[in-house]
């Protein structure tokens, strides 16, 4: 009898804890990554932070008024460091007040959000490629 208590107190336990395992999201249920789309803006900032690095920056929108974009980068700090995407290096290339052209997978839920794809600098040079 002691075991089978024991075996449903740690049966409920891991039923309890298991819901954080399935909170994390992935980017092809909030993203459409069919519907590739460019935009230029000004980066306004660079978070480099876990889980994933986000790009912010306003663009020009409709009838001249400034829209303020805010982009996830899918890969985490770590794989950003494999391919070579140290925290100095991505502060300096994305700083504040730099000009880039983002190609992005727009938001499901609509609105200035997406997941960055490419970043490339106001020479047209690669600065980022997501895969």
């Amino acid at each position: 009898m002691q075991k089978v208590f024991l075996v449903a107190v740690l049966a409920i336990g891991l039923l309890l804890m298991s819901p954080p395992m399935f909170a994390h999201h992935g980017t092809g249920i909030s993203y459409d990554a069919t519907k590739p789309m460019t935009i230029q803006l000004t980066v306004t900032e660079f978070r480099y932070s876990n889980p994933h690095p986000q790009l912010y920056g306003d663009a020009q929108g409709a009838g001249g008024k400034v829209e303020h974009w805010g982009f996830e980068i899918a890969p985490n700090i770590a794989q950003l460091i494999k391919s070579g995407w140290s925290k100095k290096r991505s502060l300096e290339a994305l700083a504040p007040g730099t000009k880039v052209t983002v190609e992005y997978s727009p938001s499901r839920a609509g609105g200035t959000v997406g997941v960055l794809r490419t970043v490339k600098n106001a020479k047209g040079e690669q600065l980022l490629t997501v895969q």
